[in-house]
């Protein structure tokens, strides 16, 4: 009995299969099931141009699903986009005509309180009036011709 030590390893690598890889084994496989079939060569070479055929059929449905699904999701993520680009273009609108309105309030508060101010600088300027004597109100000696102004 064979005693062996070191323990046996398998590698196995994987690159990129897929589907194309898939296919290309089943062409080749059956290309060589036809060509060792005990056949005539008219009845193997009718049996590949039906094999080239059928097979070029089905990938030709394979394509048009995919285009398909490819048409409709392109068809969704647009008019998502232009939803998004939609929203988005409001939500601007929105917010400048907001702030043409917050401006516009802003500037007619300004005016007005520069007014006010005006009003209370010309009023300062101008000179007081006097109370007619015994007013309520009045200061003694305030008017023109109170005990100091004369």
């Amino acid at each position: 009995m064979a005693h062996n030590d070191d323990p046996s390893y398998v590698f196995i690598e994987r690159r990129g299969g897929g589907i194309g890889s898939f296919l290309l084994g089943i062409l080749v496989g059956a290309g060589l099931g036809i060509l060792f079939a005990p056949r005539s060569g008219e009845e193997t070479r009718d049996e590949i141009r039906e094999g080239a055929k059928r097979l070029g059929r089905q990938a030709e449905d394979a394509l048009r699903q995919v285009r398909g699904a490819v048409g409709d999701t392109v068809d969704e993520v647009r008019h998502g986009l232009t939803e998004r680009m939609d929203a988005a273009r409001d939500a601007f609108e929105s917010g400048r005509r907001t702030a043409r309105e917050t401006r516009d309030e802003m500037e007619h508060r300004v005016r007005e309180a520069k007014d006010r101010v005006r009003a209370g600088i010309d009023a300062a300027r101008r000179p007081p009036v006097a109370a007619p004597e015994g007013a309520p109100g009045a200061v003694e000696g305030s008017g023109p011709e109170g005990k100091f102004g004369s």
